[in-house]
Protein backbone atom coordinates (compact mmCIF):
# COMPACT_ATOMS: atom_id res chain seq x y z
CA UNK A 1 0.00 0.00 0.00
CA UNK A 2 2.83 2.34 0.48
CA UNK A 3 4.35 1.83 -2.24
CA UNK A 4 1.68 2.16 -4.50
CA UNK A 5 0.68 5.62 -2.61
CA UNK A 6 4.81 6.49 -3.55
CA UNK A 7 3.87 5.63 -7.34
CA UNK A 8 0.84 7.88 -7.10
CA UNK A 9 2.63 10.76 -5.84
CA UNK A 10 5.24 10.47 -8.54
CA UNK A 11 2.72 10.08 -11.15
CA UNK A 12 1.39 13.68 -9.84
CA UNK A 13 4.27 15.40 -9.84
CA UNK A 14 5.28 13.98 -13.06
CA UNK A 15 2.14 15.01 -14.39
CA UNK A 16 1.98 17.99 -12.82
CA UNK A 17 5.99 18.97 -14.16
CA UNK A 18 4.71 17.92 -17.81
CA UNK A 19 1.32 20.33 -17.43
CA UNK A 20 4.00 23.11 -16.62
CA UNK A 21 6.53 22.09 -19.47
CA UNK A 22 3.27 22.41 -21.68
CA UNK A 23 2.34 25.60 -20.86
CA UNK A 24 5.61 27.52 -20.97
CA UNK A 25 5.85 25.58 -24.53
CA UNK A 26 2.22 26.78 -25.79
CA UNK A 27 1.40 29.49 -28.02
CA UNK A 28 -2.11 29.87 -26.24
CA UNK A 29 -1.85 32.72 -24.06
CA UNK A 30 -5.57 31.91 -22.40
CA UNK A 31 -4.13 28.70 -21.25
CA UNK A 32 -0.39 30.49 -19.97
CA UNK A 33 -3.04 32.74 -18.19
CA UNK A 34 -4.83 30.16 -16.83
CA UNK A 35 -2.46 28.11 -15.73
CA UNK A 36 -0.44 30.71 -14.38
CA UNK A 37 -3.39 31.64 -12.22
CA UNK A 38 -3.66 28.50 -10.74
CA UNK A 39 0.15 28.17 -9.85
CA UNK A 40 -0.06 31.84 -7.70
CA UNK A 41 -3.42 30.53 -5.99
CA UNK A 42 -0.91 27.55 -4.90
CA UNK A 43 1.64 29.86 -3.97
CA UNK A 44 3.86 28.59 -6.70
CA UNK A 45 4.93 32.36 -7.43
CA UNK A 46 8.46 31.47 -9.49
CA UNK A 47 6.71 29.70 -11.57
CA UNK A 48 3.63 31.55 -12.01
CA UNK A 49 5.64 34.60 -12.83
CA UNK A 50 7.52 32.53 -15.46
CA UNK A 51 3.95 32.22 -17.45
CA UNK A 52 3.11 35.73 -17.19
CA UNK A 53 6.64 37.39 -17.89
CA UNK A 54 5.25 35.18 -21.63
CA UNK A 55 2.37 37.06 -21.79
CA UNK A 56 1.80 40.40 -20.29
CA UNK A 57 3.03 42.19 -23.00
CA UNK A 58 0.35 40.31 -25.01
CA UNK A 59 -2.50 41.54 -22.19
CA UNK A 60 -2.38 45.00 -22.44
CA UNK A 61 -5.96 46.55 -23.07
CA UNK A 62 -7.43 43.11 -22.33
CA UNK A 63 -9.98 42.95 -19.92
CA UNK A 64 -7.46 40.12 -17.67
CA UNK A 65 -4.60 42.82 -17.93
CA UNK A 66 -5.42 44.45 -14.46
CA UNK A 67 -5.71 41.09 -12.81
CA UNK A 68 -2.50 39.86 -14.75
CA UNK A 69 -1.00 42.70 -13.44
CA UNK A 70 -1.20 42.79 -10.25
CA UNK A 71 -0.45 38.93 -9.76
CA UNK A 72 2.64 39.91 -11.55
CA UNK A 73 3.88 42.22 -9.29
CA UNK A 74 2.73 40.55 -6.04
CA UNK A 75 4.32 37.13 -6.41
CA UNK A 76 7.75 39.38 -7.06
CA UNK A 77 6.62 40.43 -4.07
CA UNK A 78 5.81 37.24 -1.89
CA UNK A 79 9.58 35.77 -4.09
CA UNK A 80 11.36 38.55 -2.18
CA UNK A 81 12.47 40.16 -5.35
CA UNK A 82 11.79 43.69 -3.93
CA UNK A 83 13.66 45.96 -6.44
CA UNK A 84 11.15 44.59 -9.10
CA UNK A 85 8.06 44.71 -7.06
CA UNK A 86 8.59 47.98 -5.95
CA UNK A 87 8.48 48.91 -9.54
CA UNK A 88 5.71 46.69 -10.79
CA UNK A 89 3.18 47.69 -8.19
CA UNK A 90 3.69 51.55 -8.91
CA UNK A 91 3.37 51.07 -12.77
CA UNK A 92 0.01 49.46 -11.89
CA UNK A 93 -0.82 51.97 -9.70
CA UNK A 94 -0.05 54.72 -12.51
CA UNK A 95 -1.74 52.51 -14.98
CA UNK A 96 -5.03 51.34 -13.15
CA UNK A 97 -5.80 53.83 -11.09
CA UNK A 98 -9.55 53.13 -10.72
CA UNK A 99 -8.53 49.85 -9.50
CA UNK A 100 -10.18 48.49 -6.61
CA UNK A 101 -6.50 46.96 -6.18
CA UNK A 102 -4.92 50.53 -6.10
CA UNK A 103 -4.51 51.08 -2.55
CA UNK A 104 -3.00 47.48 -1.80
CA UNK A 105 -1.01 48.30 -4.50
CA UNK A 106 0.39 51.76 -3.28
CA UNK A 107 0.91 50.01 -0.03
CA UNK A 108 2.99 47.26 -0.96
CA UNK A 109 5.22 49.62 -3.43
CA UNK A 110 6.18 51.68 -0.67
CA UNK A 111 6.80 48.38 1.17
CA UNK A 112 8.77 46.92 -0.87
CA UNK A 113 11.00 49.54 -0.48
CA UNK A 114 10.60 49.23 3.06
CA UNK A 115 11.78 45.59 3.19
CA UNK A 116 15.17 47.23 0.92
CA UNK A 117 16.44 49.09 4.04
CA UNK A 118 19.32 48.08 5.44
CA UNK A 119 20.70 47.74 8.78
CA UNK A 120 21.75 51.14 10.40
CA UNK A 121 25.05 50.88 9.89
CA UNK A 122 25.10 50.71 6.56
CA UNK A 123 24.37 53.83 3.87
CA UNK A 124 20.62 54.54 4.17
CA UNK A 125 19.69 55.70 0.94
CA UNK A 126 16.78 53.15 0.57
CA UNK A 127 15.67 53.93 3.94
CA UNK A 128 15.14 57.30 3.17
CA UNK A 129 13.56 56.40 -0.45
CA UNK A 130 11.26 54.25 1.88
CA UNK A 131 10.19 57.06 4.49
CA UNK A 132 9.35 58.83 0.91
CA UNK A 133 7.57 56.37 -0.67
CA UNK A 134 5.31 55.12 2.99
CA UNK A 135 4.88 59.14 3.70
CA UNK A 136 3.19 59.38 0.18
CA UNK A 137 1.15 56.81 0.62
CA UNK A 138 -0.24 57.95 4.13
CA UNK A 139 -1.09 61.00 2.52
CA UNK A 140 -3.02 59.82 -0.52
CA UNK A 141 -4.95 57.28 1.76
CA UNK A 142 -5.04 59.03 5.19
CA UNK A 143 -8.02 56.31 6.00
CA UNK A 144 -6.67 53.41 4.51
CA UNK A 145 -6.83 50.30 6.33
CA UNK A 146 -3.01 49.74 6.11
CA UNK A 147 -2.44 53.08 8.07
CA UNK A 148 -1.79 51.34 11.24
CA UNK A 149 0.79 49.11 9.85
CA UNK A 150 2.07 51.88 7.08
CA UNK A 151 2.89 54.09 10.30
CA UNK A 152 4.53 51.16 12.27
CA UNK A 153 7.13 51.04 9.38
CA UNK A 154 7.56 54.26 9.34
CA UNK A 155 8.16 54.59 13.17
CA UNK A 156 10.56 51.50 12.84
CA UNK A 157 12.56 53.60 9.61
CA UNK A 158 12.57 56.56 11.53
CA UNK A 159 14.61 55.07 14.34
CA UNK A 160 17.19 54.15 12.63
CA UNK A 161 18.31 56.73 10.75
CA UNK A 162 18.06 58.15 14.47
CA UNK A 163 20.38 55.40 15.73
CA UNK A 164 22.09 55.87 12.62
CA UNK A 165 23.28 59.85 13.41
CA UNK A 166 23.99 59.14 16.67
CA UNK A 167 26.23 56.46 16.26
CA UNK A 168 28.30 58.27 13.78
CA UNK A 169 28.29 61.16 16.37
CA UNK A 170 29.18 59.00 19.21
CA UNK A 171 31.80 57.32 17.22
CA UNK A 172 33.61 61.10 16.96
CA UNK A 173 33.75 61.18 20.83
CA UNK A 174 35.28 57.75 20.70
CA UNK A 175 38.02 58.29 18.26
CA UNK A 176 38.77 61.59 19.94
CA UNK A 177 42.63 61.54 21.24
CA UNK A 178 43.53 64.57 22.68
CA UNK A 179 42.51 66.41 19.76
CA UNK A 180 40.68 69.76 19.69
CA UNK A 181 38.61 68.95 16.41
CA UNK A 182 37.95 65.91 17.16
CA UNK A 183 36.31 66.82 20.18
CA UNK A 184 34.79 69.67 18.58
CA UNK A 185 33.50 67.74 15.62
CA UNK A 186 31.80 65.33 18.64
CA UNK A 187 30.17 67.96 20.01
CA UNK A 188 28.81 69.81 17.21
CA UNK A 189 27.58 66.20 15.74
CA UNK A 190 25.65 66.03 18.73
CA UNK A 191 24.23 69.10 18.69
CA UNK A 192 23.46 68.73 15.14
CA UNK A 193 21.77 65.63 16.15
CA UNK A 194 19.60 66.88 19.59
CA UNK A 195 18.40 69.44 16.84
CA UNK A 196 17.23 67.06 13.93
CA UNK A 197 15.39 64.70 16.38
CA UNK A 198 14.33 66.27 19.09
CA UNK A 199 11.86 63.82 20.24
CA UNK A 200 14.87 60.98 19.94
CA UNK A 201 15.28 58.20 22.35
CA UNK A 202 18.98 58.86 22.74
CA UNK A 203 18.65 62.36 23.78
CA UNK A 204 19.74 61.30 27.36
CA UNK A 205 23.14 59.35 26.21
CA UNK A 206 23.25 62.23 23.10
CA UNK A 207 23.52 65.27 25.82
CA UNK A 208 25.62 62.96 28.07
CA UNK A 209 28.07 62.49 25.61
CA UNK A 210 28.17 65.69 24.35
CA UNK A 211 29.22 66.66 28.10
CA UNK A 212 31.56 64.27 27.91
CA UNK A 213 33.63 65.72 24.85
CA UNK A 214 33.14 69.17 25.83
CA UNK A 215 34.66 68.16 29.10
CA UNK A 216 37.59 66.13 28.05
CA UNK A 217 38.36 69.39 25.05
CA UNK A 218 38.06 72.02 27.66
CA UNK A 219 40.52 69.98 30.29
CA UNK A 220 42.77 69.21 27.61
CA UNK A 221 42.93 72.68 26.35
CA UNK A 222 45.45 75.35 26.22
CA UNK A 223 45.16 77.95 29.30
CA UNK A 224 44.13 80.48 26.57
CA UNK A 225 41.58 78.90 25.42
CA UNK A 226 40.76 76.52 28.81
CA UNK A 227 38.60 79.26 30.70
CA UNK A 228 36.04 79.31 28.21
CA UNK A 229 35.84 75.59 27.29
CA UNK A 230 34.85 74.71 30.96
CA UNK A 231 32.25 76.93 31.00
CA UNK A 232 30.57 75.83 28.02
CA UNK A 233 31.19 72.49 29.53
CA UNK A 234 29.73 73.55 32.44
CA UNK A 235 26.83 74.63 30.96
CA UNK A 236 26.39 71.23 29.35
CA UNK A 237 26.69 69.69 32.48
CA UNK A 238 23.81 71.76 34.27
CA UNK A 239 21.44 71.27 31.09
CA UNK A 240 22.02 67.31 31.47
CA UNK A 241 21.72 67.38 35.62
CA UNK A 242 18.55 69.62 34.47
CA UNK A 243 16.66 67.53 31.79
CA UNK A 244 18.06 64.09 33.62
CA UNK A 245 18.88 64.14 37.64
CA UNK A 246 18.49 60.70 38.02
CA UNK A 247 20.74 59.38 35.07
CA UNK A 248 23.01 56.50 35.27
CA UNK A 249 25.35 58.71 34.00
CA UNK A 250 24.89 61.36 36.50
CA UNK A 251 27.76 59.84 39.03
CA UNK A 252 30.25 60.19 35.82
CA UNK A 253 28.92 63.60 35.08
CA UNK A 254 29.00 65.16 38.80
CA UNK A 255 32.67 63.74 38.52
CA UNK A 256 33.52 65.86 35.34
CA UNK A 257 31.71 68.60 37.11
CA UNK A 258 34.15 68.54 40.19
CA UNK A 259 37.31 68.70 38.25
CA UNK A 260 35.98 71.30 35.61
CA UNK A 261 34.89 73.09 38.67
CA UNK A 262 38.35 72.90 40.48
CA UNK A 263 40.18 73.57 37.27
CA UNK A 264 38.56 77.03 36.99
CA UNK A 265 39.46 77.85 40.30
CA UNK A 266 43.15 78.97 39.22
CA UNK A 267 41.42 81.07 36.56
CA UNK A 268 39.53 82.81 39.54
CA UNK A 269 43.31 83.13 41.10
CA UNK A 270 44.61 84.94 38.60
CA UNK A 271 41.96 87.12 38.22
Amino acid sequence: MKNFFYVMTAVLVLSSCSEYQKALKSEDVATKFKFGTELYDAGKYNKANRLFEQIVPKFRGKPQAEKLMFMHANAFYQMKDYYISGYQFENFERSYPQSEKVEEASFLSAKSYYQLSPVYSKEQKETIEALEKLQLFVNKYPNSQYLAEANILIKELDYKLEKKAFEIAKQYNKIAYFESSDYEAAIKAFDNFLIEYPGTSFREDAMFYRLDSAYRLGINSVDRRKEERLNIAKGYYDSFKKFYPSSQFMPEADRMNAEMTSALQQFDTKS
